[in-house]
């Protein structure tokens, strides 16, 4: 956990950010135009020809995962060791409420269980990554400690 306050604040602000970064692309009617989707699938189409396996649907799922995992790495900061699980808690708990929005008030978006999952997974993955890190830093003997 951050104890520093200003370093605190900062990334209370760069939650924030996120949080209405990730609203936005998530509970507006359409995120893209239909010539970004296009622009998208010309990509996905170019690659697949090149013999690199992607599709749509995978481009979609890394993209869940990602968005996700900032949400892991600034929630991490926020709390101790031990509430690390809340943060994945509530990446969960986000990520339903987004979906269920999703399908409660939104026709042209699809609210999805496979979202859910894997924007957990991303937000795991940002608590991995901070981990990592935060294991690393206390190897070093001048590391500043993090907990």
């Amino acid at each position: 956990m951050v104890t520093d306050r200003r370093a605190r604040r900062v990334i209370v602000c760069a939650a924030a950010l996120y949080l209405l970064g990730v609203a936005r692309m998530t509970l507006w009617p359409d995120f893209a135009s239909p010539e970004q989707f296009d622009a998208l699938r010309s990509a996905v189409a170019w690659l697949t020809a090149r013999s690199i396996p992607v599709s749509y649907d995978g481009v979609e799922a890394a993209a869940n995962v990602v968005m996700f995992v900032p949400f892991g790495v600034l929630g991490g900061l926020l709390v101790s060791r031990r509430g690390r699980w809340a943060v994945l808690t509530a990446g969960c708990a986000t990520s339903a409420a987004i979906e269920t929005s999703q399908l409660l008030f939104l026709p042209t978006r699809v609210p999805t269980v496979q979202d859910v999952v894997l924007n957990t997974t991303g937000a795991a993955v940002g608590l991995l990554g901070l981990a990592v890190v935060v294991a690393a830093r206390r190897t070093r003997p001048d590391a500043t400690r993090v907990q």
